[in-house]
């Protein structure tokens, strides 16, 4: 008997270990050369590990949420037994395909004596709601569904078995876009009623995967960097006049513009003169690194939880560059696409809630770094203009900084030059 034992490969430069977060195999399970075995998550992304064999699992070395240095053993796969059981496998499917199979009986002459033959009968199967796939229908029997694992994730989360849901991605991959279609046609699962007992309202969920790495990664901010936050109101009336003509007078294929674009393209400009908030700051060595290069970290929501993809060199774009830029990697790290290098690096931040943005908030810096742009929603204020009140469209920053490099006097200044140029946007323009 010969087995192979697959270790942790090196997933990245410089990673030393991973926290796995998806088994896609137990002990039993055939598997295939390059079929995926599971997923690991580093400190910026997930990645999946194949199968560089064929054969029987016979052995998990490590369970899910565990962290597992790079070379340390994964599992082992019983190669020898891998032909015998791909044999068993499709003499199984064979029969079971038998089994279903109509049965078809050849006509023949009716009897002299038979006046007419009896009516066929037909089997009675229960009713079926047409409007949810069955298994069958839904994935190749003895085949685990294909799909990211963020999509995984999140179909556990809303207690989906994905052998249900038919994969319109590439090669039948399940996409977000096919859980909510699923959802739809199935129809949301009720939330325990109010009048449920104590014990069973109760669920205990372990922290994994990316949801663990942003709780670690909290703490560490919060518990290391001492935050100020400065609050400044910015009359973005004129700016918002702009946005629309602009987005009235777009090019068929340009993105729609938002605000971030014009933020991203203030920032660059008001960082050229404050190269201390484009920094990070190594505490253990205490030294600041001020950076040319403008590499954007944009805070995204993704169903997996919060992860902040980065557009590099935003110095090097223009505003609708920004535009398509932005819309590309969150999209990405949405979907759990994004790769490992589009997750790192980012040299300051912007966090938006959209509409959701609240009147004020506090963002948490996003450590290294020494500074966070915080952007809060959009509200119609009547503002007096030295002759009368006047309708006007105000949004607030609320931006946090280091505050062991950065000193509160240096925190306003480069936010009122923000304000400079978000309030009279043709600036952003000039070069």
């Amino acid at each position: 008997m010969a087995e192979f034992t697959l270790t942790m490969p090196d997933v990245g430069e410089g990673v030393a270990e991973a926290e796995l977060v998806e088994w896609n195999v137990k002990p039993g399970d055939i598997v295939h050369e390059d079929m995926v075995l599971a997923a690991v998550m580093t400190d910026k992304a997930t990645v999946e590990i194949p199968s560089p064999v064929a054969g029987v699992v016979t052995w998990l070395a490590v369970t899910v949420g565990n962290t597992v240095p790079v070379k340390a053993p994964l599992l082992r796969i019983e190669t020898d037994a891998a032909a015998a059981a791909i044999d068993r496998e499709a003499d199984a499917i064979d029969r079971e395909a038998a089994a279903e199979a109509p049965v078809v009986i050849a006509e023949a002459e009716a009897p002299a004596d038979m006046t007419e033959a009896p009516p066929p009968v037909e089997a009675h199967h229960p009713a079926r709601d047409i409007s949810e796939p069955s298994p069958e229908s839904a994935a190749e029997p003895h085949h685990k569904p294909l799909a990211a694992p963020a999509v995984r994730q999140r179909a556990d989360d809303l207690d989906i078995d994905l052998a249900k849901v038919k994969g319109t991605g590439p090669d039948g991959h399940i996409t977000h876009s096919d859980l909510d279609g699923y959802l739809t046609a199935r129809g949301r699962p009720e939330r325990p009623s109010a009048t449920a007992s104590h014990d069973s309202a109760v669920e205990d969920v372990k922290l994994t995967g990316l949801r663990r790495k942003i709780a670690e990664k909290m703490v560490l901010s919060a518990s290391r960097i001492p935050h100020i936050t400065y609050v400044e109101e910015i009359d973005v009336t004129d700016l918002e006049d702009l946005r629309a003509t602009m987005n009235g007078n777009r090019r068929s294929g340009q993105p729609k513009l938002t605000i971030l674009p014009f933020l991203m393209r203030a920032l660059v400009k008001a960082v050229a003169d404050h190269p201390g908030m484009n920094a990070t700051f190594d505490d253990e060595k205490g030294v600041v690194s001020h950076y040319e290069a403008v590499h954007i970290g944009i805070a995204t929501q993704t169903p997996a939880g919060l992860t902040v993809p980065v557009v590099r060199h935003a110095e090097t774009l223009g505003l609708w560059h920004c535009a398509e830029e932005v819309a590309r990697v969150a999209e990405a790290a949405r979907t759990g696409t994004a790769h490992r290098e589009e997750l790192m690096g980012s040299t300051i931040t912007i966090s938006s809630l959209g509409a959701l943005g609240g009147v004020v908030s506090t963002p948490i810096i996003n450590h290294p770094e020494v500074a966070i742009i915080g952007v809060n929603k959009i509200m119609t204020r009547p503002v007096w203009d030295g002759a009368r009140f006047a309708p006007r469209k105000i949004m607030n920053l609320s931006s946090s900084f280091d505050h062991r490099v950065v000193d509160g006097w240096d925190a306003a200044v480069f936010i009122q030059a923000m304000k400079a140029l978000l309030e009279k946007p043709a600036l952003i323009f000039i070069e």
